[in-house]
């Protein structure tokens, strides 16, 4: 695939306009806990009405997509957030939908994308990966939503920045959990625009982190991936068409551990009285190592679609057992 062309202010702000009423103004939030070492906010996109950001691209995507193409349905390659995001919008449209998911893919994202109308198809977690790599598969119809590599969907996504600055006019620093960049690059995009001294990280779990081994090599590379409960991050490797965006947007990638991320997800729910999924606590753990630097971090909680079984463990001060 070719790399991705800079994703415009003006896309962005007019995928603003273009998703008003379908993703809500998500609120930002104070984490006040003791010994911080920093002053952190969150961006609680775990309360959008499907649990989690990528409703906004969606949105934007099948807004701007051929509506006659759009008739003959509709289908994505998702972990579950991003199969949601179309699934919504393919049901407030009348039109079918089918996601493409990993094996591994939690039942609680399962169960809301049948309650959404749409059909998931499991396959191989290297089948699903094949999908988002080859932008499709040969063996589904209808219009494609790619889940990160999409300009209409980089530009919904980076809809969040505008609403960070416009809450918090002088952050500092923004912590995007990195799945395969189109949030972080999205936000990134509005940011450095707007305020190019503030600093955006990707937060990425240690048993699968592509973008700090790429960041590492000076290119895109693919990395060993050992599987976790936290699926919405942790993909094999930087999408190449990627890259380019990712390597010149965002100021590194803060790698924490799967138990850093449960305290993070324990810390939300005892002090900001949130559910967030394993990717969505990711850039609170990242937050808190203080690698962000110490005046104004926001964290994006990404999602909350955190299986029920998974948030007792971990509540219960335990780790959540390999997927």
């Amino acid at each position: 695939m070719d790399p991705i062309a800079p994703i415009s202010l003006t896309s962005i702000e007019e995928a603003r306009n273009r998703i008003a009423g379908v993703a809500i103004k998500t609120p930002l939030l104070p984490l006040n806990i003791p010994d911080a070492p920093c002053e952190i906010w969150l961006k609680a996109e775990c309360l959008q009405p499907i649990g989690s950001f990528k409703i906004r691209g969606a949105a934007n995507a099948m807004a701007l997509a051929d509506q006659d193409e759009l008739q003959r349905g509709v289908y994505t390659g998702s972990a579950g957030n991003m199969a949601q995001g179309v699934a919504f919008n393919a049901r407030q449209r009348g039109i079918p939908c089918r996601v493409i998911v990993p094996e591994t893919a939690p039942q609680t994202k399962l169960t809301a994308i049948a309650r959404l109308g749409a059909t998931a198809v499991p396959v191989p977690f290297d089948e699903w990966w094949s999908v988002i790599r080859d932008h499709g598969h040969p063996l589904e119809e209808g219009f494609f939503v790619h889940p990160v590599s999409d300009p209409a969907v980089i530009a919904g996504n980076g809809t969040v920045a505008l609403e960070i600055l416009e809450e918090l006019p002088d952050v500092d620093a923004v912590i995007v959990p990195y799945g395969g960049g189109g949030l972080s690059c999205g936000i990134a995009s509005a940011l450095k625009a707007l305020r190019s001294d503030i600093q955006v990280f990707a937060a990425e779990v240690e048993t699968a982190a592509p973008l700090a081994a790429s960041l590492e090599a000076g290119g895109a590379v693919e990395v060993e991936r050992t599987p976790t409960f936290i699926d919405g991050i942790g993909g094999k490797g930087v999408l190449p068409e990627m890259w380019p965006m990712a390597s010149s947007l965002l100021d590194g990638s803060i790698v924490v551990s799967v138990k850093e991320i449960c305290h993070a997800i324990q810390t939300l729910v005892s002090h900001a009285h949130l559910v967030a999924e394993g990717a969505g606590g990711a850039s609170v753990a990242a937050a808190l190592t203080g690698m962000a630097g110490q005046g104004k971090v926001v964290a994006v909680v990404s999602g909350g679609n955190l299986d029920p079984v998974v948030l007792k463990t971990i509540l219960e001060g335990d780790i959540p057992p390999l997927a």
